[in-house]
């Protein structure tokens, strides 16, 4: 029995390892929509998630029994059976959740957890067959085949219905109140709020108490017999409520909607998904007390297992501390949370994911149907409509930490309202929705219809979907596969194949954490170049110049490193140097995004000289692809084994380098300070270069017609030193424009 009790205590200290990776992955489901519209200061809206989230662990009782017979028929299988299947599954959720989290993709614990006790179940079920002698056809009758192919096709449903209702309500809703909603907000906003909050109540108080561990049969049944005079009571109350509200206070009731939709979908994600975190370990401790009551602990059935249960409430509540312990405290929820609000901003900029054939192909699909669905509308809806949810109205509101609003709060109401509704519902009907596929579908769907995937972004944005939903068909897989072969291991070796695969587990976390940290680290390096504020022109012109001279500063470091791994033909740093001059390119357009936002500040005669603008743009575009240039000819050069630079042509490189890095210091240096133009130096430099390139330009052609240099070498010479010639040349421009454009003539200027 000592082997079971410690296979317990294992699944136990599992589950608080669960709860807190799974938290930082979902924890985006519910504070997405009130940080992305600011609808309150980040403590605020963390509080009231918090609160949220420990009144629905109370309501996921009747969820538990899915870890309990929703994939498996526990009848025909005995307790160690069951311990070796759900010691499994816990290994692979904590590894499998634990790496989507890393690299800031939200995945679905409902997926994850569902395909590992059905990978589990199927091993463990195929070893009892092969054992027994059956046939494999008999595997279906270990397996609930129906309960879950309904889970399964609930969950891919769910994705579709998400994204269409998501769209349609907020089309809907926009079209009422527009992206200028003060005014109408004052006319409609109370009969809306009162809609909308009675819509939550309702799926979340009376289709939820279902599940709640302390609501009695008495009283669920007066809630079902009475649910339309109390959804009428709490519509009349909430359309007073606001009214008044409107009538004499200044307080906007969009905020009041997005906390309640917060602290909703709060409530439904831990009603729904707490059982994705500890429904299996509760599950694994339930059959050791059925076998221990038991006459044979080691040959007793586990029909027991079948029966309805309630949880201990106690055990729910401790789980929910554990759970609002790691919202506060998990730094990897805040990565999650980054990628969708990128997707779903409604202005343009930098975007997170790249395009792909299939997101180019949707793209035009819909671009295509668009025109065709135009030619059908009469000429004056689509005015109407157009007019309605025109965009140009939205003006993005500055928080008090300096942060923009990724949306405004009329579709954060709207986000809340209907994932909160859905997840309910699905939770109501004992069906794991998954909450990341439903909140981040209707998050996508609202962005849709409020024009936020505009035709410069489409198909980013598209692609951005596509990977995560992608992540999330990469999930089932290797949730299914990897539980697997953790049961077939643990079922075999037992507590050798436990420890090491714990020991596994383990080694991974800590890995994943320093992997975390490490992008934590160049995400920070990359918010340096953002402008959060840009009220004032002038002072966002000084900042952008200051942004310029540390991109010029990583230009000079990664162009040595660079230089220094070709001539010591040192191909490991190469390859690191050309994997970390990526960010050169993002960085260059992050400026470039800077550049753009402040144009469209400034007034039509506050610009002098539009061309200092477009020459910004192009020498920021021209450095960060010689740069890119550069290190992919060495590392291209390096990497197929070609014969090293010559020794006359590394000491002429050298030259060429030392000239260049002292012009990126010295423009690195005025950049950044504010400094005056030392004009000398830099005619000298520009001199020296230009001195330097023709006479090399010289030596190289005579070591072509002696041979002395083939014509890889020749080409990689050549390549090397125009590449540096031009990067110089548009430093040279950007310190022009800082003199002669921008900065006397605009900033300086009293």
């Amino acid at each position: 029995m000592s082997i079971y009790v410690f296979a317990l205590i294992i699944l136990g200290m599992l589950a608080i390892s669960d709860l807190v990776v799974g938290v930082s992955n979902d924890a985006v489901n519910f504070l997405n929509s009130s940080i992305g519209s600011k609808a309150a200061p980040k403590y605020i809206i963390m509080i009231i998630a918090s609160l949220g989230m420990l009144a629905g662990v109370t309501f996921s009782s009747g969820m538990m029994e899915v870890a309990r017979k929703g994939i498996f028929h526990p009848e025909l299988f005995l307790m160690p059976d069951l311990i070796v299947l759900f010691l499994a599954v816990m290994l692979t959720d904590i590894i499998l959740l634990d790496f989507f989290n890393t690299f800031g993709l939200p995945t679905s614990t409902t997926v994850s957890i569902v395909f590992e006790l059905m990978g589990a179940a199927v091993a463990v079920s195929l070893i009892k067959i092969s054992k027994a002698g059956e046939s494999f056809s008999s595997l279906v009758n270990y397996i609930n085949a129906g309960k879950a192919l309904a889970i399964i096709s609930g969950i891919l449903l769910s994705i579709v219905i998400a994204f269409i209702i998501g769209a349609i309500v907020q089309f809907i809703t926009r079209f009422i109140f527009t992206f200028d909603f003060k005014v109408r907000l004052k006319r409609y906003g109370a009969i809306w709020g009162g809609v909308a909050l009675s819509a939550i109540i309702y799926f979340i108080l009376i289709k939820g108490a279902k599940g709640a561990s302390f609501i009695t049969k008495e009283t669920l049944s007066w809630i079902k017999s009475n649910t339309w005079l109390i959804l009428l009571v709490v519509f009349l109350f909430c359309w007073i409520i606001f009214q008044l509200i409107t009538f004499f206070t200044k307080v906007n009731i969009l905020k009041v909607i997005v906390l309640a939709g917060t602290f909703a979908l709060a409530m439904a994600f831990a009603a729904n998904d707490l059982v994705n975190f500890i429904g299996v370990p509760l599950a694994g401790l339930s059959s050791f007390k059925v076998a221990a009551s038991g006459s044979g602990f080691l040959s007793q059935s586990m029909e027991a297992l079948k029966e309805p249960v309630r949880s201990n409430t106690l055990f729910l509540l401790i789980a929910g501390i554990i759970m609002v312990l790691t919202l506060w405290f998990s730094k990897k929820s805040r990565t999650v949370t980054k990628t969708e609000l990128s997707l779903g901003r409604q202005e343009e900029g930098v975007e997170r994911f790249g395009s792909s054939p299939i997101s180019r192909t949707i793209v035009r699909m819909i671009t295509s149907f668009s025109e065709i669905f135009q030619k059908v509308i009469p000429a004056s809806w689509r005015e109407k409509t157009s007019k309605r949810i025109d965009q140009k109205y939205y003006k993005p509101v500055e928080s008090k930490d300096g942060e923009l609003t990724s949306f405004d709060l009329l579709r954060a109401s709207v986000n809340l309202m209907v994932a909160s509704a859905l997840i309910a519902l699905g939770t109501s009907m004992k069906l794991p929705l998954s909450t990341t596929y439903v909140t981040f579908m209707v998050s996508m769907g609202t962005s849709f219809s409020d024009r936020a995937w505009g035709r410069e972004s489409a198909v980013y944005r598209v692609n951005g979907v596509l990977t995560v939903i992608g992540g999330w068909f990469f999930t089932a897989l290797i949730a299914f596969t990897v539980s697997c072969i953790f049961a077939i291991a643990i079922f075999y070796w037992r507590v050798p194949a436990v420890l090491l695969i714990l020991g596994l587990a383990i080694f991974l976390l800590l890995r994943s954490s320093r992997v975390h940290k490490n992008r934590m680290i160049e995400e920070q390096s990359m918010e340096i170049f953002n402008l959060k504020k840009i009220t004032d022109s002038k002072s966002s012109i000084d900042i952008s110049f200051e942004h310029t001279g540390i991109f010029i500063q990583e230009v000079k470091k990664y162009l040595e490193a660079g230089f220094d791994g070709l001539f010591k033909q040192n191909r490991l740093k190469l390859k690191a140097v050309r994997r970390d001059t990526k960010k050169i390119q993002r960085w260059a357009n992050i400026i470039i995004a800077n550049i753009f936002k402040i144009l469209r500040l400034l007034q039509k005669e506050d610009i002098e000289d539009t061309q200092g603008y477009s020459y910004t743009v192009g020498s920021l575009q021209e450095i960060a692809e010689s740069l890119r240039d550069i290190i992919l000819r060495a590392y291209t050069h390096i990497d197929n084994n070609h014969k090293g630079l010559l020794k006359v042509q590394i000491e002429e490189l050298e030259q060429i380098k030392e000239c260049i890095s002292n012009l990126l210091g010295k423009t690195s240096e005025t950049l950044m300070k504010g400094k005056e133009i030392d004009c000398e130096f830099i005619e000298k430099k520009k001199k020296k270069l230009n001195g330097l390139v023709s006479k090399f330009n010289k030596n190289q052609i005579e070591r072509i017609q002696d041979d002395s240099s083939k014509t890889r070498l020749s080409i990689l010479f050549y390549g090397l030193m125009w590449d540096s010639q031009r990067i110089a040349e548009h430093t040279l421009l950007l310190l022009k424009i800082f003199e002669e454009t921008f900065y006397f003539n605009k900033t300086r200027k009293k």
